[in-house]
């Protein structure tokens, strides 16, 4: 039995693959309940009160599990310091709700104070704060997924790590970040919509945007025109079927080859446009151009194209 400390013990709920002391079992288990690891071929205990790294208290549901879990938020690049520093918040109440006496309240304002300057102390954080700021509002603005705005900060953090932020618009690298992030995933957020929820002309979004494709390697996927027949779709008031069917034609379409070095929002406002006169639900050329965000001469000589070129017969 004076084997036994040659066994390793690992930490609870993780099935053991030493060796049974006794009959040279490989089978042991371990019962969080007890804190032992048995062999399950002679019922040997092998340890006694295996430590349990895992939390004091219990819950039964995953909304109780969050109540009580006291871990910080994960790591987030779409924070300045990734959210790894602490913060001190504005109740000036005690853990039983009394309130602090004014001594100790002048004392937790004077530590907020300095806790926030700690927190931005160099110029490469208060650059990081304020573009991170720019991003999140116009994530919000744009609603904008959690993901494509984690991406778009890291896509900022590695301009400013190769300094092309520096003589630039901290607002304009931040939104061309943004335009990158939603173009690498797929997001169909155009550029017109980025500028008019940013402070910056389009046409610094675009000079940025570029600047981050050459100096970041970035390559940006083809854009698939069939993500915009929803949003399209929604801003022009057509039903669902109108939607599958100009999914069809723009699947008709890529076979075709015919959407080489046109629009993606121009071919799908187009879709959209016939799919609506296919189905009986007739919308003008400038409403399905208004609810696109494109022109009418866009959506006239689309629709001319893909009429010649895939045969449609759209009925008066």
């Amino acid at each position: 039995m004076g084997e036994e400390e040659d066994v390793e013990i690992r930490p609870t709920h993780v099935i053991l693959v030493d060796r049974c002391p006794e009959c040279g079992g490989t089978n042991l288990v371990s019962d969080p309940d007890t804190g032992e690891v048995i062999c399950n071929s002679c019922g040997l205990v092998v340890q006694e009160s295996i430590m349990d790294k895992g939390p004091e208290w219990r819950a039964f549901t995953q909304e109780e599990k969050k109540s009580r879990s006291r871990v910080g938020i994960p790591i987030s690049f779409s924070v300045h310091d990734k959210g790894l520093s602490t913060s001190i918040d504005k109740i000036d109440r005690d853990a039983l709700g009394r309130k602090l006496p004014l001594d100790s309240r002048l004392q937790m304002w004077r530590l907020k104070k300095w806790q926030i300057r700690s927190r931005v102390h160099s110029s490469i954080d208060r650059n990081l704060a304020q573009a991170m700021t720019e991003i999140d509002r116009l994530s919000d603005n744009l609603a904008i997924p959690l993901a494509v705005k984690e991406k778009a900060a890291l896509i900022y953090r590695k301009a400013l790590e190769q300094g092309f932020v520096r003589g630039r618009s901290i607002a304009a690298i931040a939104a061309a970040a943004l335009y990158a992030a939603c173009r690498l995933s797929g997001t169909p957020r155009n550029l017109k919509e980025i500028s008019e929820a940013s402070l910056v002309s389009r046409k610094d979004i675009a000079r940025c945007y570029r600047l981050l494709l050459r100096e970041l390697n970035l390559t940006m996927p083809i854009v698939d025109p069939s993500i915009y027949i929803s949003k399209i779709a929604e801003k022009a008031n057509l039903p669902g079927h109108v939607q599958t069917l100009a999914l069809k034609i723009l699947n008709e379409v890529r076979q075709k080859r015919i959407s080489a070095g046109k629009d993606p929002v121009g071919l799908a406002a187009a879709a959209l446009y016939i799919a609506a006169h296919l189905a009986g639900e007739k919308r003008t050329q400038k409403e399905v151009a208004d609810a696109a965000g494109v022109t009418e001469v866009t959506v006239r000589n689309r629709y001319k194209t893909l009429k010649k070129q895939l045969k449609i017969e759209i009925p008066d």
